[in-house]
């Protein structure tokens, strides 16, 4: 009888032991996938942005917890803050000319963030590039001329404000019955919508932050959101300007 019972309690001891290290395997288990799991999203957001949330281009946003955007897009921010570029005046001219442009964009459907592509282009500046782009919105002479423009020695429209914005507004358009996706429509108006749509379907990706492009078109939208970011929140990357500076100028 007494044996019996110390068999039962053996039993019964080994059963709970082998409970015990059965939950605490478990447990175990699962501590060691979550800590997995955070390590593999632990991915820095750029410290110069308070809300990842709110950056986006055209309302698409960014991937910011991949590691490779947040790191394209931290390079850009830093390559456009104050400490870079040591002048406001990219701000008094974007205040200026955003006047004109604003509206026109509003007209024809574009969103508002299209704006920031002469900064990027051109640095709003009507220079001339060695390929021989020329105005705010860098159009080639052929494209200029299909977008209805004259360009001629005596009288080029790729320096009229207004109308070289009206033709961009229409290049634009047409790129998106194309490509449907306003971030692809960026790349396409820098890359050549022809350049871009080979790259799609050599890579088969649809989505910009997903393909390899050349340098200039893989960071074109990472330099899009930085001049948007530096132009909306100045103070965060460095800047004196505000907003009593762009009411002056109205």
């Amino acid at each position: 009888m007494y044996k019996k019972h110390l068999i039962t309690c053996s039993v019964i001891l080994v059963l709970f032991v082998l409970s015990k290290l059965l939950i605490y395997g478990v447990t175990l288990k699962k501590t060691v996938v979550k800590t997995q799991l955070k390590e593999g999203n632990d991915v820095v957001v750029p410290d110069t942005c308070d809300s990842p949330a709110k950056l986006n281009f055209a309302n698409e946003p960014l991937p910011v917890h991949d590691q490779k955007v947040a790191v394209k897009l931290k390079y850009s921010l830093t390559q456009h803050s104050f400490k870079k570029l040591q002048t406001n005046l990219l701000h008094h001219r974007a205040a200026i000319l955003f006047k004109v442009i604003e509206p026109i964009l509003k007209a024809y459907g574009i969103p508002d963030d299209f704006k920031y592509i002469p900064i990027v282009e051109s640095n709003l500046e009507a220079g001339i590039s060695p390929k021989g782009a020329r105005g705010l919105w860098q159009f080639m002479p052929c494209t200029a001329r299909t977008y209805g423009l004259k360009v001629g020695r005596r009288n080029d429209e790729r320096l009229n404000l207004k109308k070289s914005t009206v033709a961009a507004c229409c290049y634009l358009r047409e790129l998106y019955g194309e490509f449907h996706n306003w971030t692809l429509v960026a790349a396409a108006y820098n890359n050549g919508s022809m350049k871009l749509a080979h790259q799609m379907r050599l890579q088969k990706k649809h989505s910009y932050f997903r393909m390899h492009l050349n340098h200039e078109t893989g960071n074109y939208i990472y330099d899009l959101v930085a001049v948007k970011e530096i132009i909306t929140r100045p103070g965060d990357f460095g800047y004196s300007y505000n907003e009593a500076n762009y009411l002056s100028l109205n």
